[in-house]
């Protein structure tokens, strides 16, 4: 068996090497030494080291590329790992969002939809009362109400798991839409020509969502600006309020599942919050390819 310093025959070129990680090395004039960079058991590169020099290569050449070929092994091993983590996140996220949108449009086509026939049956009825039923009256009137009730409050829930605007009109006029049913005054400007992938307007929706509802719950803010604008790469969200500030990525906040969402698209999330100077959140997604299908 050949060490990893032992001279390997040959003239002029770099001498063959085994897919075991070692390194070969061929002395004489234009020698030189390669090994192999092994990753997950398969040979991915080589790194070869040459000379014109006559003097050789000193003794421990070889041992030292083959630890160095063995960092470069660990540093791939890592890069791949990384890229899949990031990729499964993207997978789920974008799950996640697919059953949000069956979710809604299951409410909507489903439960919402009785609710509506069931208000029109009752308004009929209520129509058809001959008069003295003042009492039946005034107790149709609260079921009415009620169901009216009951429908808002579904839509909102419907709207809050999946905004069917988004999909429908894009980020625009979903923005616009949460910024109307804001308790805290929003000064909203986009400027976004054309769709983006689903998963990143959905992402920036959540960020805007996030932000508009800690303002009104906890900063105590008076106002917000909300600004979102797009290059051919990245969109950027940015939220600002005038609150008492003091908000952080603690657990158990709704901060920490955007940034998980955020960071998920490979993009970032940044928080701003002193004591009583405001806060702004800051998201970064990559804007990725523009087209119909939106991927």
């Amino acid at each position: 068996p050949r060490g990893p310093d032992a001279p390997v025959p040959g003239t002029g070129s770099a001498a063959p090497v085994p897919a075991t990680g070692s390194a070969a090395r061929a002395p004489a004039t234009g020698s030189a030494v390669e090994c192999p960079v092994v990753v997950a058991g398969q040979v991915w590169g080589r790194i070869v080291v040459s000379a014109r020099s006559e003097e050789p290569f000193p003794v421990n050449t070889g041992s030292q590329l083959a630890a160095f070929a063995d960092l470069v092994s660990i540093a791939i091993e890592n890069a791949r790992a990384q890229a899949e983590l990031t990729a499964s996140r993207a997978r789920i996220v974008t799950a996640a969002d697919c059953a949000r949108r069956r979710i809604e449009r299951d409410l909507h086509d489903g439960v919402q939809q009785r609710l509506v026939s069931l208000l029109l049956l009752l308004r009929n009825a209520q129509l058809q009362l001959p008069a003295g039923l003042g009492r039946l009256r005034a107790e149709l009137d609260d079921i009415v109400a009620g169901l009216g009730d009951t429908s808002d409050e579904l839509r909102e829930v419907a709207r809050g798991i999946h905004p069917a605007i988004l999909v429908q009109g894009g980020l625009a006029p979903a923005l616009k839409a949460l910024a109307r049913r804001s308790a805290v005054p929003v000064d909203l400007a986009v400027r976004v020509r054309d769709r983006l992938p689903e998963r990143v307007e959905v992402s920036a929706y959540y960020v805007v969502s996030e932000a508009l509802t800690n303002a009104a719950k906890h900063a105590q803010a008076s106002a917000v600006t909300v600004t979102v604008d797009a290059d051919s790469d990245v969109l950027r969200v940015r939220v600002r309020d005038d609150g008492v500030g003091g908000a952080g990525f603690a657990g158990g906040t709704g901060l920490v599942g955007l940034r998980d969402r955020v960071e998920a698209l490979d993009g970032r999330l940044s928080l701003d919050s002193p004591p009583a100077a405001g806060t702004t959140l800051c998201a970064e997604l990559p804007a990725g390819q523009r087209d119909g299908g939106r991927p």
